[in-house]
């Protein structure tokens, strides 16, 4: 295995490694090269990974990553080993390359205390000392030495250590003082960075001067989608105040790929495995209530293996300009892996109806007026479903997409409640939509008979894809949430439920995986 060598920037990341790229970013950069990081250890919450901390570590580099729950961006880099990675910081070596390889008995090296504060970062001010757990089996503290962006630990019994104590002298006077970690992330110290390590609103990683370099092309990321019912999806773009809008059933493909630039790849809609149940909902739409009105046959079922990274003869770079340029013909998803959703494009039909809450409104929201997409014509394609998708560690289709955010704007139109949105647990969120539908069920046992649950497996090689549809009243289903934990392999179960303009795709800690709106 080829050694990992990078160079240390404090505030700003190590080599390619850089703080506030995404989990699905570094993960898929990770995995193209075997060679240099074999294995990948992830740890997450089983019950919360959503909103939870998520850690990635290299074992064979001695890195430590940590990315926070919601948005998985990585906030703090650690190297745990210094004799697993060749650090360097401005074209100096942390640690000295040993001539010998070492055997397992020698003891950990890492930079060494005078080394560091007095030739390579140079003087700052007093460290932090920690003190050893009670239950600490070594009895040692730590002393961290913390500058801008970057931070070292160095080992410090508590007899040592005293306020009044000048610590520097005290570990610059043996050579055996040499750090076992050093971290990197953005704040004036570590003490300070820790208070927002996880909140922190990070610089985008365009404007980082490790990008200026080389030839990476970054592309514009979506922070937000938020749901406004009807058809309509308002986009905000990370780092920046302005938005866009798709209209489902208006928006062209030609609109998407100038305001979201050419899909990453493009998958052909042909999956009819799900059919059956189309030709069923018909055939018993008489049982609907009133309610029914907002239900569309034809947008119910509809297929996909789109989350597959299996590709297309599509996804090249010249097929896709062939694709998008005016040429699409016949149903298909465009693939937004890197944005974290997909757009089916098909043949205008009517969009879902506006929420109960919003059909009293004289008015538009004028915040949708922002920057709208335009619409299309009658006797062209359009986007008719957008499918999000959040990205969720344990779940079978992660790290296909990109995580994204979403919230449904219309549930809390004043403002006062709290926001429904990627994080909500599925029974809250549940609970919400069917308060605002309550007025077109007749009764709360119909609605309820009409919302249970559909399982999915993925695992299945016949199953469907990930951008089923489904508006619910399925007969022969299996209903509710299960309370099983991860046990750290793929989950490939999932429960779908629907509700108008809305299917979510459940995992059994009652987290949403994808949700798809039309």
């Amino acid at each position: 295995m080829a050694l990992f060598t990078a160079a240390l920037h404090p505030n700003l990341g190590l080599g390619f490694l850089v703080l506030g790229s995404s989990l699905h970013d570094t993960l898929t950069r990770l995995k193209a090269e075997p060679q240099r990081f074999p294995k990948l250890d992830l740890l997450y919450s089983p019950t919360q990974p959503v909103t939870e901390p998520v850690i990635l570590t290299l074992p064979a580099n001695g890195i430590r990553l940590r990315f926070d729950g919601p948005e998985q961006r990585l906030r703090l880099i650690e190297v745990i080993d210094f004799t697993k990675s060749r650090i360097t910081y401005q074209e100096k070596d942390l640690v000295r390359p040993s001539n010998t390889q070492g055997g397992a008995g020698d003891a950990v090296v890492g930079p060494a205390f005078k080394n560091v504060y007095h030739r390579l970062f140079g003087p700052t001010y007093a460290g932090e000392y920690i003190p050893p757990p009670d239950n600490g089996k070594s009895g040692l503290g730590t002393y961290i030495l913390s500058y801008p962006g970057v931070a070292f630990s160095f080992p410090l019994p508590p007899s040592s250590y005293s306020p009044d104590k000048d610590v520097v002298n005290l570990l610059s006077t043996t050579t055996s003082q040499t750090a076992t970690s050093v971290a990197i992330f953005s704040g004036k110290s570590w003490a300070h960075a820790r208070e927002t390590l996880w909140t922190e609103v990070l610089p985008s990683v365009k404007s980082s001067l490790l990008f200026n370099k080389n030839k990476d092309v970054i592309p514009d990321e979506i922070s937000l989608v938020r749901i406004h019912g009807g058809g309509r999806i308002q986009l905000f773009k990370k780092w920046t105040s302005s938005s866009s809008r798709i209209s489902l059933g208006e928006t062209t493909p030609q609109d998407l790929v100038a305001e979201l630039g050419p899909p990453d790849a493009i998958y052909r809609k042909n999956d009819q495995r799900m059919y059956i149940h189309k030709t069923r909902t018909a055939s018993h739409s008489r049982s609907r209530s009133q309610g029914g009105d907002y239900k569309r046959p034809d947008d119910l079922t509809d297929t996909d293996q789109s989350s597959a990274h299996t590709g297309s003869d599509d996804s090249t770079d010249e097929a896709i300009e062939d694709e998008f340029i005016g040429n699409v013909s016949g149903e298909c998803f465009f693939n937004y892996f890197y944005l974290g959703f997909d757009i089916l494009i098909s043949p205008p039909v009517p969009p879902s109806p506006k929420p109960p809450s919003q059909e009293a409104a004289a008015n538009e929201d004028p915040s949708l007026a922002d920057n709208p997409l335009k619409a299309g014509t009658s006797d062209r394609l359009v986007a008719t479903k957008v499918v999000l998708h959040s990205n969720v560690p344990g779940s079978y289709p992660f790290n296909r997409h990109r995580r994204c955010r979403w919230e449904i704007s219309y549930l809390n139109p004043s403002g006062t409640e709290a926001a429904v949105d990627s994080e909500t647990h599925f029974n809250e969120i549940e609970e919400r939509l069917r308060q605002e539908w309550s007025h077109t069920y007749p009764s709360e046992d119909d609605a309820k008979q009409r919302q249970r649950g559909m399982v999915l497996n993925r695992g299945w090689g016949d199953s469907p894809g990930s951008s089923c549809e489904f508006l619910g009243g399925w007969e022969d289903s299996s209903g509710g949430l299960a309370a099983k934990k991860f046990d750290g392999s793929e989950d490939s179960t999932t429960t779908l439920y629907g509700f108008p303009g809305l299917v979510f795709e459940v995992l059994k800690n009652g987290v949403v995986s994808a949700v798809t709106v039309f």
